[in-house]
């Protein structure tokens, strides 16, 4: 199976998050693509069959733990990776609720220290990723930085109002990642900034919040994977900075 037909080959990923739901997913993808020769999988806490899986891939899978609240972490694992010329990276990290937090359905349950949490995580830590990132990527082929956003960052998508938190993290990223790729563009003419929505995906993340997802419309961690790599494989430099969702479609700022 391929979902990258349009990298050179051969193509060496990198995946921040990899022991998350959606990013074991695009984890298992990448590892079944034929095209795909190395990936180098970094995550807070390692999988729980990573000694099966480092048996079973071998050289092709690089299992290394990083700490998005913390910068110095990221530019470790960045150096680590300085000589492998990656042409992919993909963040699927984020964070929705906390222990004590559900996302906010007023302002008066707004809350700093959760506001900051889901500032760090969802557009702060992607947007570090890509400083540290990025400079390893081929200047003078196909490359694509892509990082997990979701639909309701939109501004004008927002009739609903609420998830004050989470709504406003993720149209920080989508800010982030536009000035990203504005500035990326004057090196790296070939890349490919964009953000990933994933649509509703079966994971501890959607969990608490899956009773009111239409009939059809919450999807496996598999499907979502697959999905978001075909549309990686078809996105083009005059499309980068901005955010495509699960089918294609691009989402209206």
């Amino acid at each position: 199976m391929t979902l990258l037909t349009s990298f050179d080959t051969p193509i060496t990923a990198v995946l921040v998050g990899a022991s998350g739901g959606i990013g074991r997913a695009l984890l298992e993808a990448l590892l079944a693509d034929e095209r795909v020769a190395r990936v180098h999988a970094l995550s807070r806490s390692a999988p729980a069959d990573a000694e099966a899986l480092q048996a079973q891939q071998g050289d092709r899978l690089t299992l290394e733990s990083i700490d998005l609240t913390d910068e110095s972490s990221m530019a470790a694992a960045a150096e680590q990776l300085k000589d492998t010329a990656p042409q992919l990276v993909l963040v699927a990290t984020g964070l929705l609720h906390t222990d004590g937090h559900p996302p906010e359905k007023s302002w008066r349950a707004l809350n700093a220290d959760y506001f900051h949490q889901q500032m760090q995580i969802n557009a702060l830590a992607p947007a570090l990723l890509a400083k540290h990132l990025i400079p390893l990527l081929p200047r003078n082929q196909r490359a694509v930085f892509a990082a997990l956003s979701a639909r309701v960052g939109s501004i004008g998508d927002n009739h609903l109002g609420g998830w004050y938190s989470y709504r406003a993290s993720k149209a920080a990223l989508n800010m982030l990642l536009r000035c990203t790729a504005i500035e990326a563009k004057r090196r790296w003419p070939q890349l490919v900034v964009a953000g990933l929505h994933p649509g509703t995906v079966d994971t501890p993340l959607s969990q608490p919040f899956q009773a009111r997802v239409p009939e059809g419309k919450l999807f496996t961690p598999a499907f979502a994977a697959e999905s978001l790599l075909q549309v990686v494989d078809g996105l083009s430099p005059e499309q980068s900075g901005q955010v495509f969702a699960w089918d294609g479609q691009r989402i209206t700022p």
